[in-house]
């Protein structure tokens, strides 16, 4: 499949109204190229970059692009609307001054504005009402239901043969990875990883201690690229973070942008600040993103054409939806499991053991998920892990979610449920989820027989 190669590089923001913000784009370091401009991201130093950082600098800028957003129609910025918006702008900025010292796009951003203020001569008295996505005028194509048929993956690419196979990726929890090929995970993956990278979109999320000094990690930052493609849709960044889902990309814009095409990528808001869903309808992928208490949860549907559509393949060693994570990243939960199970029996015979009030005993966890996830699959032990080493019951709700995503996207309906890879090295073993507990029960028995022996030694 072509695509078409856009002026921003990697990583970086196409923005289509910059050049009417020259002075506010060169204090943000946007850089200029044939009649369009990129955003380059921060620097990985800088104290935005840390996604506990509680400086919303990213929210005031993403709210001023979609107040202006329709300005290069308009020519709003003669009108006393933009000054409003620069206005509310400067006391977004302000408001979060105290949380966003010594970072460069907070400081950027306030000098930018300033300079705009002075070119356009508004007044820093005045309303100071909350920016509105303006309505664009027909005919504009963020209101278009037309688009290339090279925009619809399926009407492009297969008419004349078998619908596309199309595969499910999903990351939730403390964390656990579903890959495209079914292999299920959980990680310790702490920092930044790349879920997705080929050619059409990058997706990276980065996981952080849930307590501090916790091994237990969590999604606490997701960011989705979309990359330029033909006459479809401009490049475009998607990026969540704990308390943080928007219902937009980073510019303000809800759909690819200004090609004719540009409905073939949209953002829909499901439940706001919980739950959004994009469809990339150009390349036949759907993604849901949710915000399940204070952490995100990913999941995506994609056709396997382009899943593999990598240019070097070899390289592609660290895209965790297709290789999983690498080995010295994984977690055993189930020995985990069973080393909880022995405890919560030692601590019925032997002397009492206080727990803190709001940890999970074993028991109490497999009740908890229970009511959920009543199928004792791989969802559900993730759940009970997940309760052990957090003690958070919203795990119990990501773990849900994650199944209902699953049941959404997943094509094939008989792999919904996971379990256990080494039952199905059973012979005849045609119905693995009968007895889900059978190998863990023989491991148990084999630890009580062991420490018996010892006993009599």
């Amino acid at each position: 499949m072509p695509r078409d190669v856009s002026c921003c590089s990697q990583g970086q923001q196409h923005l289509s109204v910059c050049s009417l913000r020259a002075p506010l784009n060169k204090a943000l370091g946007i850089m200029g190229k044939q009649g369009s401009c990129c955003l380059v991201p921060q620097a990985s130093g800088t104290a935005s970059s840390s996604v506990t950082s509680p400086c919303k600098i990213l929210k005031c800028n993403s709210e001023f692009w979609a107040a202006t957003s329709g300005s290069h129609h308009l020519g709003a910025e003669e009108t006393p609307e933009f000054c409003t918006a620069l206005r509310a702008y400067a006391h977004c900025t302000r408001r979060t001054a105290r949380t966003c010292r010594g970072d460069l796009a907070y400081h950027s951003a306030v000098h930018g504005i300033d300079d705009l203020m002075v070119q356009h001569n508004c007044s820093k008295d005045g309303p100071t009402s909350q920016p509105r996505l303006r309505t664009l005028p027909p005919g504009d194509s963020q209101e278009r239901s037309d688009s290339p048929e090279i925009c619809h993956y399926e009407k492009s690419f297969h008419k004349h043969s078998a619908a596309p196979n199309y595969t499910h990726c999903g990351l939730f929890g403390d964390p656990h990875l579903r890959t495209f090929t079914d292999t299920f995970q959980t990680c310790k993956v702490q920092g930044a990883w790349p879920l997705i990278d080929n050619n059409y979109l990058n997706v990276q999320v980065t996981n952080t201690p849930v307590l501090p000094g916790s091994s237990a990690t969590a999604t606490s930052k997701l960011t989705i690229i979309f990359k330029s493609f033909q006459e479809c849709v401009e490049q475009k960044v998607y990026q969540a973070e704990m308390d943080e889902l928007p219902a937009a990309f980073a510019d303000g814009s809800k759909n690819g942008g200004d090609k004719h095409g540009a409905n073939s990528l949209k953002i829909t808001e499901k439940v706001s600040g919980q739950h959004i869903e994009i469809q990339a309808k150009y390349i036949g992928t759907t993604i849901v993103v949710r915000q399940v208490g204070r952490y995100l949860t990913f999941a995506v549907r994609m056709p396997e054409e382009v899943v593999n559509a990598v240019e070097d393949r070899d390289s592609q060693g660290l895209y965790l939806c297709l290789r999983g994570c690498p080995l010295n990243q994984q977690i055993d939960f189930q020995t985990f499991r069973l080393a909880q199970a022995a405890e919560g029996r030692a601590r019925r015979k032997g002397p009492s053991l206080p727990a803190p009030p709001e940890a999970f005993t074993y028991e109490s966890a497999t009740a908890k998920c229970r009511e959920k996830l009543p199928v004792e699959d791989l969802y559900f032990q993730s759940c009970v892990f997940d309760l052990l080493t957090t003690g958070d019951v919203n795990f119990m709700l990501a773990a849900y979610y994650a199944f209902e995503d699953v049941k959404m996207l997943h094509s094939n309906k008989d792999k919904l449920h996971l379990y256990e890879r080494t039952r199905a090295l059973a012979p005849g073993n045609a119905a693995p989820s009968e007895r889900p507990w059978a190998l863990p029960a023989l491991w148990v028995a084999l630890l009580s027989l062991s420490q018996c022996w010892l006993g009599l030694l």
